[in-house]
């Protein structure tokens, strides 16, 4: 896909800074908060949906925020559902957004291209300006989608600018996952490798910088542990599996079906376990740092 070999380029690049940006830990660290932290917690269940483009009714994808307001300005995620069979007509966005795909197939791209279906555990980005289509192959299919200050438009393409940014495509096979045993050459002694730990895969920003940026999480079946935020903000979308979320300061236990999402606002502590025999993929979102730490 086109820009593979620049997505390629600037994951090597992260490569080298991993330890910046995460620590796969093996030892036990008890959940701590700040005072200032604020949670919160959007079950699939929870999410109340809407047309996404009201202009064209019954026409348009279904739309559920999951945190921020995508019609207001500032940054937001939502969840989008597309029927199965769908094709919008060639249209552009005012803003730049990125996607993962967590259902179905999704093609987006140039309304002239051929068709590349993404499966989900995909990921892309939008370029402000720039005419697209998307279309939807599944029985069922949904994205979150993101982006950095609304409100999210749907224009015509006859409004089209070029922005100065290019799209990118990248299938979930082409991603790179890395481990504790990626990072062993780093003069990390008490980081032992571990093929069954958890694993990331970077999507875009500079973690190294401790600067706003995207990554995939893959928990190992049957994880139990913590994912601990050491930034500004933390937002964390559920991308496969059903793991289970124990709400801090509480004793309750939430069943994340793919699209829940939680996030946090400063220092923070997530538990979160995996079912035996199911891996969980979580896209993480956030300003700062943040490690994984098995229980």
């Amino acid at each position: 896909m086109k820009n593979m070999r620049r997505f390629l380029l600037l994951a090597l690049t992260l490569f080298v800074s991993i330890w910046g940006s995460m620590q796969l830990a093996s030892q036990s660290i008890p959940p701590k908060a700040a005072a200032n932290s604020t949670s919160k917690v959007v079950l699939m269940s929870e999410v109340e949906w809407g047309p996404l483009n009201p202009a064209r009714g019954d026409k348009s994808p279904r739309a559920g925020t999951l945190w921020g307001d995508r019609t207001r300005s500032g940054p937001s995620g939502f969840l989008v559902q597309f029927v199965d069979g769908f094709s919008s007509p060639p249209h552009i966005h005012n803003v730049t957004y990125r996607g993962v795909a967590i259902t179905g197939t999704i093609h987006n791209d140039d309304p002239n291209a051929e068709k590349m279906w993404l499966p989900a555990g995909s990921f892309w980005t939008q370029p402000a300006g720039e005419v697209h289509i998307t279309s939807a192959n599944s029985s069922k299919n949904m994205a979150y989608i993101e982006i950095e200050d609304g409100p999210y438009l749907v224009l015509p393409p006859e409004e089209a600018f070029d922005n100065g940014e290019r799209p990118v495509n990248v299938d979930k096979s082409n991603f790179v996952w890395l481990d504790a045993s990626n990072i062993v050459w780093l003069d990390q002694p008490e980081m032992p490798a571990s093929a069954n730990g958890a694993k990331v895969a970077f999507l875009w920003g500079k973690p190294q910088d401790g600067e706003l940026n995207g990554t995939l999480v893959k928990l190992p079946a049957g994880f139990t542990g913590n994912i601990g935020s050491h930034g500004l903000t933390f937002r964390a979308v559920v991308i496969q599996g059903r793991p289970k979320y124990r709400v801090p300061g509480e004793t309750d236990v939430k069943i994340m079906e793919p699209g829940s999402y939680f996030g946090s606002n400063g220092e923070s502590m997530h538990q979160v376990s995996c079912e035996v025999g199911e891996e969980c993929i979580i896209y993480v979102r956030m300003e700062g740092k943040f490690d994984v730490v098995p229980a």
